[in-house]
């Protein structure tokens, strides 16, 4: 029985799907004017590894995860290369899913772009003027945030709140166009130069929130299972979807709201963000550091949770995954002297023991840190195993598949790496001749040239391993 936080009753709740053993998701995406940092990738892969968990228990997942690829900051980022807001999109789409790619990031069943949706969001807009819940002033289109009896429900404020707060970000000639200060655009009038479409309204442009709503509704329905994003959507990006998409259907828009945490950075915990120019690209982390150390560092903590960067965090992540690899590559190398007997008693019993305390923290919210923590066990339990006189080659084959299988709702490939370089098996035989001579100087001479070339040699009675 999985159970996840639901941010629009600030409660656990057992998840109950719509269509048995079927999610449909939708995860709002990136807007693509610049490489992604390291905290777009924080939502990515969070939801990732939810999907991944979810297809773990035999779900079948429609994926929806938008590109937002008409926006100020676009137009503002075309200007600047002298590019198309078209050619800014693409670029930046294309970097998207190069990064996402490295970070073995699922690709979405379903990536809409706004350019490609742009009839659907007008027709949207055209029926909540007829419903009376927007209104047009010159040429922009704006919503009855008031009208909407539950604005509010999902940040936990009051309308009043909200209102002081809007009036504080609104400048004085859009509060002359609104009704009231807490109303938001639908549609926006063009500026000179920027790109607009042809509207009932006069050429113009969507409004940020009413991109998802469209996009959702088109592809998942009018009510979905589960709406996730970051933390700082909440409102008034998801206040405003809740809004617009339920007062255009009648109906409930999303059963369940998740949010993940930020990423922060340096010793004040800030969050990270292109606003206040402290963070740090995937594009850029790529070159310097292991996809995988980057993927492990961030799915292994609790989606809800912050994370804090920070190259200490990043090299403890390095040490914990090397374990857990070193490990698999323990059981894969005891295959070639393994006996053909059956799986013993306790090994089955251990393999059961650790899936079921793995699959009880995920089931709680996706408590990726007691999950991990039984993937520890199961991989101490493997070398253990692995150093073993007799072992079955059975054992061996469940216990790395089992690790394999953990590990990949994490988003981690575990594979066998082979290792060969004539030059250095060369000095290996040569050494284990000069032991054999007890001729010990030439022997630690060999283990000292190696070690100088970054190889470590490892005696087992199966024989000298090495590895970089």
């Amino acid at each position: 029985m999985i159970q996840l936080y639901n941010t629009l009753t600030n409660k656990k709740e057992e998840f109950k799907p719509l269509t048995p053993n079927t999610l449909n998701m939708y995860v709002c995406g990136p807007t693509v004017y610049n490489y992604i940092h390291i905290g777009n990738a924080r939502s990515a892969i969070a939801f990732d590894t939810v999907r991944r968990y979810f297809e773990f228990r035999g779900f079948k997942v429609n994926y929806v995860s938008n590109f937002t690829d008409v926006d100020d900051k676009i137009i503002r980022a075309g200007h600047e290369m002298n590019i198309s807001t078209r050619q800014v999109a693409d670029k930046f789409i294309k970097a998207f899913y190069e990064d996402t790619d490295a970070l073995n990031i699922e690709r979405a069943t379903h990536n809409p772009r706004v350019v490609d949706m742009m009839d659907d969001i007008i027709n949207f807009v055209k029926i909540l003027i007829e419903k009376n819940y927007a209104y047009e002033a010159q040429g922009d289109v704006y919503y009855r945030a008031r009208k909407f009896k539950n604005y509010g429900e999902l940040s936990g404020q009051s309308v009043d709140e909200l209102e002081q707060g809007a009036s504080e970000r609104v400048s004085s000639t859009e509060l002359q166009r609104k009704e009231d200060p807490l109303d938001f655009a639908l549609w926006k009038k063009a500026k000179t130069g920027e790109i607009s479409w042809d509207s009932p309204w006069g050429k113009g442009r969507p409004g940020w929130h009413i991109e998802c709503s469209v996009m959702a509704t088109k592809i998942l329905g009018s009510t979905i299972d589960i709406h996730a994003g970051g933390q700082d959507l909440e409102f008034p990006h998801h206040e405003n979807e809740i809004a617009q998409s339920e007062a255009k259907t009648g109906q409930k828009f999303a059963n369940y709201w998740m949010h993940n945490g930020f990423v922060t950075i340096g010793e004040k915990d800030e969050k990270m963000s292109k606003s206040l120019g402290n963070f740090v690209t995937v594009h850029d982390l790529l070159k310097k550091v292991d996809p995988q150390v980057i993927r492990f560092f961030m799915s292994t903590t609790q989606y809800r949770r912050p994370i804090q960067y920070s190259q200490t965090n990043l090299d403890e992540a390095q040490t914990n995954l090397t374990k857990i690899q070193t490990a698999f590559e323990n059981a894969c190398y005891r295959l070639k002297d393994a006996d053909d007997f059956e799986i013993e008693t306790k090994t089955s019993e251990k393999l059961k023991e650790y899936h079921a305390a793995f699959i009880k923290a995920m089931d709680d919210d996706f408590n990726a840190q007691n999950a991990i923590a039984a993937v520890y066990e199961l991989a101490k339990y493997i070398n253990v195993y692995s150093s073993q006189r007799k072992v079955s080659k059975s054992s061996l084959i469940e216990l790395n598949s089992e690790l394999k299988k953990l590990m990949s709702v994490f988003g981690i490939k575990l594979e066998k790496t082979v290792s060969h370089d004539e030059k250095i098996e060369s000095l290996i035989k040569e050494r284990n001749e000069a032991r054999s001579k007890k001729d010990f100087a030439r022997s630690d001479e060999i283990r000292d040239q190696l070690k100088a070339q970054g190889i470590t040699l490892e005696d087992t009675p199966q024989g000298t391993r090495w590895k970089k």
